[in-house]
């Protein structure tokens, strides 16, 4: 009888889970470029128009391998605005990601405000954000808005 009873709380308790935050059952993950991963020349500006739109609690994983003789290492840096995003000004750039987080299962970002986010490489000085296109925007829309 106490096992039905336990068993009952926690069919119950999911359900109010279920009700109360169904969006966490939505989110999605992506990889960033798809199978091309977080790499020097990708467009990840068209990437973001395929996929998108995205909302809050869906992520981002960035997968790239850790720097070594033949690959150039990257990173992953949220830039503080439109501004410093355009011209990949790095000097207010917050470091989300270093060099070795993209290694093996890769870094993941969850998107968990409704603000834009600007995403961009910041190796090489600023040259993967510049001449390598590693960079890219999104600005994640609520979760109610998702279609089911």
């Amino acid at each position: 009888m106490e096992a039905r009873r336990s068993v009952a709380a926690a069919a119950a308790t999911v359900m109010a889970l279920l009700v109360l935050f169904p969006e966490a059952l939505r989110a999605e993950r992506f990889v960033v470029g798809d199978a091309a991963r977080w790499t020097w020349g990708y467009n990840y500006t068209d990437w973001v128009i395929k996929k998108g739109p995205f909302f809050l609690n869906d992520s981002l994983v960035f997968m790239y391998d850790p720097p070594n003789a033949t690959v150039h290492a990257h990173s992953v840096y949220m830039m503080r605005n439109a501004a410093d995003y355009q011209s990949c000004n790095l000097k207010a750039a917050k470091l989300v990601a270093n060099t070795t987080q993209g290694a093996t299962s890769g870094y993941e970002f969850v998107f968990k405000k409704r603000k834009t986010h600007y995403f961009v490489c910041g190796e090489r000085g600023g040259i993967h954000c510049t001449m390598g296109q590693m960079k890219f925007i999104v600005k994640p829309k609520p979760s109610v808005c998702r279609d089911d």
